[in-house]
């Protein structure tokens, strides 16, 4: 008979307007690694906050470990052994590896912080992650991947009962993945039962035992993952079937004029990078964490000074800012939509027109109702759900967020436009309206530069592959039947192919 760690019964969460849990339930089992799956929005992320204390719920009761429960606070949490690393990073940018580690919990010698004990514990964490990092480094000159590697250390610091895992791998390659995937699999041997919430439908057939599936705040169903299929789960979260995960792909005319070229783009971080890529093209770049990738778009938009010569339709153009970037129409949407992307406590409309306001102003004033016309367009156009065009952007989905940054950069009229990693933490059906929009943007003529870590997405997505290793392309893949995912790999880890 299975041993239960952990029974939800009854959980009700309601908050003004919004009945975010309905009478839910959930299970999990002693070392167990459950999925805990659904769209945005489905009350994923709602539930764990009644679990971690964050969250005081309406109703219902909590089982943990044989004691029965009403509600947790966040430390009663904590004692019990409930820790949950989330999907936004909970790091302190400007403290060293270690720092982050051990806050809160610094070791103490004869009245004093023992750094050297801390650094020697926090190697010996982070090594056991299978990575080698440097703990004395400040936290915001590593990649997200590293971020994410620090953020489990921590986690792992105190050897909990239950561990929470919102999104663990957005940020990760597909190496990094196996690495996470290991030390997972060490943690259920070690009887640690982890609840594992994803967007990616291949881990959790990889690495999970079970799968809970939610649906607009109510529960829909536990099953074992060796029960079920990818298609039926998609079809429970989104309460429809989609047949694809991908949409048709759209060739793009080999005749098409070169909308952008560079030529020897070199920063600190990329070295003699060159490249095209014509009208009605997604190019994908492909490489692990540190490869350049980021760091390409970033010279593209004018983020990081660079040497090399651009072209835009055959002539040559000077960009050292994104201000230049955007009046080029060449635009980027970032990787970390809330930090660099949003302005999270400004309403979608807002957020929409930043990079063009000047067009709406009349001296000192905003012609607003100008502005709401052509927002509520692109709400329409590009289905983004939300109240009204004057909510907050903080409120929306992930999947909406992204929309909102994309519909920003059609009304700028770019003619390039640079996604990084473009649907990190968005659900399954949110994704598939992703990959539309940017076919469709194909079809306008619109050129698309994409980073992915997804390598189905990467595969799926782009018409051409560019790999990347040590700031430098070491491989081109120009069909989309052929590309292989470990030819890719091999290229991203400089091995000949």
């Amino acid at each position: 008979m299975a041993d239960c760690m952990l029974k939800m019964e009854h959980i009700t969460q309601k908050f003004p307007g919004v009945l975010a849990l309905d009478d839910v339930g959930f299970e999990l089992e002693r070392g167990e690694i459950h999925a805990l799956v659904g769209e945005n929005g489905a009350g994923k992320s709602t539930l764990m906050k009644v679990l971690t204390g964050v969250n005081r719920p309406n109703s219902g009761k909590i089982r943990f470990d044989g004691q029965e429960f009403g509600h947790f606070d966040i430390e009663q949490s904590k004692k019990l052994g409930i820790n949950m690393i989330y999907q936004e990073l909970n790091l302190i940018p400007k403290l060293k590896v270690y720092e982050n580690i051990f806050l809160g919990k610094e070791i103490i010698s004869k009245g004093k912080t023992d750094t050297r004990e801390m650094c020697r514990r926090a190697e010996n964490m982070i090594r056991s992650l299978g990575i080698e990092m440097d703990v004395r480094e400040k936290v915001e000159n590593l990649t997200m991947a590293y971020r994410q590697m620090v953020e489990i250390a921590r986690a792992l610091l105190d050897t909990p009962k239950i561990l929470i895992m919102d999104e663990p791998t957005a940020p990760l390659t597909s190496e990094e993945v196996k690495i996470l995937f290991r030390t997972i699999r060490v943690l259920k041997e070690q009887q640690v039962s982890i609840i594992y919430i994803s967007h990616r439908m291949e881990e959790i057939f990889e690495v999970c035992d079970r799968c809970t599936v939610f649906r607009d705040g109510r529960f829909i169903r536990t099953m074992r993952v060796q029960d079920t299929n990818v298609d039926e789960l998609i079809k429970l979260m989104v309460g429809r079937s989609i047949e694809n995960q991908y949409p048709p792909r759209v060739t793009p005319d080999p005749q098409a004029a070169e909308m952008l070229k560079v030529s020897g783009i070199t920063t600190d971080k990329i070295n003699n990078v060159s490249f095209a890529v014509r009208s009605g093209e997604i190019l994908g770049l492909g490489g692990l964490v540190g490869a350049g990738r980021t760091e390409t778009l970033r010279a593209l938009f004018g983020c990081d000074p660079c040497r090399g010569e651009i072209l835009k339709k055959g002539k040559k153009i000077t960009v050292r800012s994104p201000k230049d970037a955007i009046n080029h129409g060449i635009v980027l949407v970032t990787e970390d939509r809330k930090g660099q992307g949003l302005l999270m406590n400004l309403s979608v409309s807002d957020n929409m027109i930043l990079p063009i306001l000047s067009q709406y102003c009349k001296g000192l004033f905003l012609r607003r109702k100008n502005i709401g016309k052509q927002v509520e367009e692109n709400i329409e156009r590009l289905k983004i759900k939300t109240p009204s065009s004057g909510q907050l952007v903080a409120y929306l989905s992930g999947g909406n967020q992204q929309k909102v940054i994309i519909s920003r950069w059609l009304l700028a009229q770019a003619d390039i436009i640079l996604f990084d990693e473009p649907t990190r933490g968005i659900d399954v059906g949110a994704k598939y309206e992703i990959y539309s929009l940017m076919n469709e943007l194909k079809t306008l003529g619109k050129s698309i530069i994409m980073v992915s870590s997804d390598m189905p997405e990467l595969m799926g997505m782009s018409d051409r592959i560019l790999v990347m290793s040590e700031g430098r392309i070491t491989g081109e893949l120009d069909n989309p039947e052929e590309f292989d995912q470990e030819i890719i790999l091999k290229r991203a880890s400089g091995v000949a192919v």
